[in-house]
């Protein structure tokens, strides 16, 4: 499956004006990074990779079509998947804002 173009480009409406995010082509989806890490994603397997701070993951995994991320076969601590059924305009705004406000609390890693 490839990832939803759909999904990036209402990504994108979302972050206009934000002159720090850009966006990149990475792990088959496109990603969506600030100072060198990744907020949010849409993901090759359809859905949002969102990522989040470690100890709100719990009680966000409470949410309908809210799963760990996995990758490698390994579980991701701080990254989430969301399903596509699960982002109507709202939704997938909260979900990049948690994503940017943790990406933005991070140390730079580099230049994105």
């Amino acid at each position: 499956m490839a990832y939803d173009g759909e999904l990036v480009e209402r990504i994108r409406a979302l972050l206009v004006g934000e002159l720090d995010v850009t966006d990149k082509r990475m792990f088959g989806g496109v990603a969506f990074l600030t100072g060198g890490h990744m907020a949010v994603a849409a993901s090759r397997n359809g859905g949002l990779m969102a990522r989040v701070d470690p100890e709100d993951s719990e009680k966000l995994l409470l949410r309908d079509g809210v799963s760990k991320m996995v990758m490698g076969g390994r579980s991701m601590n701080g990254w989430l998947h969301v399903e596509g059924a699960q982002l109507a305009d709202e939704q997938l705004a909260e979900w990049v804002d948690r994503g940017l406000d943790f990406a933005r609390s991070l140390p730079a890693n580099r230049p994105d």
